[in-house]
């Protein structure tokens, strides 16, 4: 039987490596943990993870990336797969671009770096009590 998944995408290994220590200590061995660093690799894992039959339930993402903004990367998630939470993890997106998720991709929260583990396992919690 698979576990539920928790993907976060970031293009800088560091905040990855953060989130994945903030996420195992939340959450211990409750869902599988997957890293991408470019939207477009992203895209990738979500189709093999969905051959796979493993189900997403959370994205993490940062807007700003080289390539594919987390924006756009959101709302091309969101068109197949809408009841995925997702979440915009960043320092930099500009107002159009968070109003743009919330309108086309149900955006559940945006989140500013630096961020707190209690933000973040809060935003995460709330998010998969909508599933």
């Amino acid at each position: 039987m698979s576990q539920p998944v928790i993907l976060c995408v970031d293009d800088e290994r560091v905040i990855l490596d953060s989130l994945q220590m903030q996420l195992e200590e939340a959450f211990g061995e409750t869902y599988l943990y997957e890293f991408a660093e470019t939207a477009e690799d992203a895209l990738e894992l979500i189709e093999e993870l969905n051959e796979d039959g493993d189900d997403i339930l959370v994205i993490v993402s940062d807007w700003l990336m080289p390539g594919l903004k987390g924006d756009d990367f959101l709302i091309r998630v969101h068109k197949n797969f809408p009841n995925i939470v997702k979440i915009l993890l960043t320092g930099q997106a500009d107002e159009s671009a968070i109003k743009r998720v919330q309108q086309e991709a149900n955006l559940h929260r945006c989140i500013n770096k630096p961020w707190t583990d209690e933000e973040l396992v809060n935003t995460i919690k709330q998010g998969l009590e909508k599933l």
